[in-house]
């Protein structure tokens, strides 16, 4: 089996966006998050390789998460995925530990190959 990933995003239509591509790729999608608390919740129970998070949620913004995560220690490899594309935006991201920043709208391909880095 692929990578497992945690696809966090508060759109239905992104997450199922994002779990197609992923699936396509190889990739096993072990969990789906609407929100930045459940976000938080299923990545320390499921523990996945990959956590595809989406910056804009409606209880808080990915950053924050980003925080959480780091300061808990989990070893998750982070893609921030938004389409929020500001420069100041995506330096807090990858300086908050993120592996890439995936501007929003892209290709299946984009973000397989993004997520193929890891």
């Amino acid at each position: 089996m692929g990578k497992k990933v945690l696809i966090v995003d508060d759109s239905l239509y992104m997450r199922t966006l994002i779990k197609d591509a992923l699936e396509e790729g190889g990739y096993e999608i072990v969990g789906q998050a609407a929100n930045g608390e459940e976000a938080i919740d299923l990545a320390f129970e499921l523990q996945p390789d990959i956590i595809t998070l989406d910056n804009i949620l409606p209880d808080m913004i990915g950053t924050d998460i980003l925080k959480v995560y780091k300061d808990e220690g989990l070893l998750s490899k982070v893609f921030m995925i938004s389409a929020v594309g500001q420069e100041s935006v995506i330096q807090e991201g990858m300086k908050l530990g993120a592996e890439d920043y995936i501007v929003k709208p892209f290709t299946s391909e984009q973000l397989v190959q993004a997520l193929s880095k890891v």
